[in-house]
């Protein structure tokens, strides 16, 4: 039986220094705990097509590091190797990198809390170099 269904909305601003992997695990789950929903589906949205978000494990740091090489080897940054350059040789590997990956994710919540599993974090994959100011936005829907 459904009770009484409840929504929350909310834009989780991100300062990024530079391309990797950067943990925003603990402001969502935060933000989670907050709206007082108990049971429903969070909704994350990364609003770039040069940034994107995973789910990835958060205990070793060889893990995020891996990650990012192989992004770096399928696809590197050299120049005159695309045609879309306009912000520099960065810009489009960062398009390609978005493509293979997410822009949204969707994580079951349940006690008030995302349903995780134990070693698993969610990142923003900032795929520039330069530092930029990156927006999720989250969803939520419960009760």
């Amino acid at each position: 039986m459904v009770g009484n269904m409840r929504q929350a909305l909310h834009t989780l601003t991100i300062q990024t220094r530079n391309r990797g992997l950067l943990e925003i695990t603990r402001p969502i789950a935060e933000w989670v705990s907050s709206t007082g929903i108990g049971a429903g589906l969070l909704t994350a949205f990364c609003r770039h097509t040069s940034a994107s978000l995973l789910i990835q494990e958060n205990a070793d740091p060889d893990v995020r590091r891996d990650i990012e090489a192989f992004f770096e080897r399928i696809a590197p940054e050299e120049r005159d190797r695309y045609v879309h350059e306009d912000e520099g040789p960065d810009d489009m590997p960062a398009h390609l990198r978005t493509a293979l990956t997410n822009v949204q994710l969707t994580i079951p919540v349940s006690a008030g809390r995302m349903a995780l599993g134990t070693w698993q974090g969610i990142y923003l994959f900032e795929h520039r170099r330069a530092p930029h100011r990156r927006e999720v936005v989250l969803h939520l829907i419960g009760e």
